[in-house]
């Protein structure tokens, strides 16, 4: 059996994990500090935009379009596995187009998908009025549909993968902390074979290594000695919730405005958020500002005015694991070890690209 040990169970190793279960010749052993679907994963929105983005060609759009696809199979198979039900909303994301927005350029993003073989629709006012009678359009051209993107459930999706995972034999060691990453082999000129991890469970002997662990990378690279440095940005949103759901109780996609996003959860409630905050410069050092919250909150209120008469049901907060200098996310080979992947500092995309991040594991594990 060749062994494989992920460390971090947020939404991409657990992602990893249930992937890689399948594989009848893997030992697998998942590793994390806290209980799964923690970290970046619980403070995310779920939101699956990619048809829509403006990621055109090359890797960038086809880890979104390998996630995409996958997902449609992903979640009704976990759910009859697992007999859990997984919210995961099929109605597409209404991106609201400002005044301000060249319609041209979206008009050839829509062409674009179409010879891609995605569907994409620009929609005018009156259509935009039509389909959703709550939004307020004074500052708004038009909207492109994407009826391809989807939205689920950061944590019930974690916790499916997870229960999944185990019942292919996967061993999950949670509130379990990595100390140390020992390096025991030479393997050819300026690379190294990586075996054992320490923590406070035991060691662990491995033939790969995957590191998942988000903000919690960039120490466990250091351990071998290897500079990827991964810093937090902050994300806040809220749970409002209304007497009945907005416009159209059979339509109710996911609106984008400006990166607000405002996402049904049925019977009333909505998410609305996040809020993007960068560290002082010159540290990792956070403060939660909730004047920004109430930003994000008003924004989305000024789209969609009903939403000024909903209760705050809660609000949270998360930080994003975003690469410092480099493209988010870092998917690969760690520099100078032939055994030690990276799956991690996806930044504000982890739940989009936790599939197609899962594939570029299993293929590389696999040769």
């Amino acid at each position: 059996m060749t062994k494989v040990v992920i460390i971090g169970c947020g939404v991409v190793g657990a992602t990893i994990a249930y992937e890689l279960s399948q594989i009848s010749e893997l030992n697998i052993t998942v590793v994390d500090k806290q209980s799964p679907a923690q970290g970046a994963t619980s403070a995310s929105l779920g939101v699956v935009m990619g048809v829509v983005t403006r990621k055109l060609k090359g890797k960038a759009w086809k880890l979104r379009e390998t996630s995409i696809q996958r997902y449609e199979t992903l979640i009704p198979e976990l759910e009859a596995i697992t007999q859990r039900q997984i919210p995961y909303n099929r109605q597409g994301i209404l991106m609201l187009c400002l005044l301000e927005d060249d319609l041209a350029s979206w008009q050839e993003l829509l062409e674009i998908r179409r010879s891609q073989g995605w569907q994409l629709e620009i929609w005018d006012i009156e259509k935009v009025k039509a389909n959703c009678s709550h939004l307020n359009l004074d500052k708004i051209k038009a909207a492109v549909y994407s009826p391809q993107d989807r939205q689920v459930n950061p944590t019930s999706l974690t916790l499916a993968l997870v229960d999944a995972a185990q019942r292919n034999g996967v061993n999950f060691d949670f509130n379990v902390n990595v100390s140390d990453i020992e390096s025991t082999e030479s393997v050819g000129k300026n690379l190294t074979s990586s075996s054992r991890i320490k923590t406070t469970n035991g060691d662990i002997n491995f033939d790969w290594l995957v590191i998942s662990a988000g903000l919690g990378s960039t120490l466990l690279m250091a351990s071998l000695e290897n500079q990827i440095d991964i810093r937090p940005v902050l994300g806040q949103a809220l749970h409002l919730r209304l007497p009945h759901p907005l416009g159209n109780a059979d339509f109710q996609p996911v609106i984008s405005g400006d990166d607000i996003h405002i996402v049904p959860l049925g019977e009333g409630d909505y998410w609305v958020g996040a809020t993007v905050e960068f560290p002082v410069e010159g540290s990792n050092e956070i403060v939660i500002d909730a004047s920004q919250l109430e930003v994000v909150k008003e924004e989305a209120i000024a789209f969609c005015p009903p939403l000024a008469q909903a209760t705050i049901i809660r609000t949270w907060s998360g930080l994003r694991p975003r690469p410092e200098g480099r493209p988010a996310p870092i998917i690969g080979n760690l520099p100078g070890y032939r055994n030690i992947l990276l799956a991690t500092g996806h930044y504000r995309n982890g739940i989009l690209l936790a599939p197609a991040t899962a594939q570029a594991i299993r293929e590389a594990i696999l040769g």
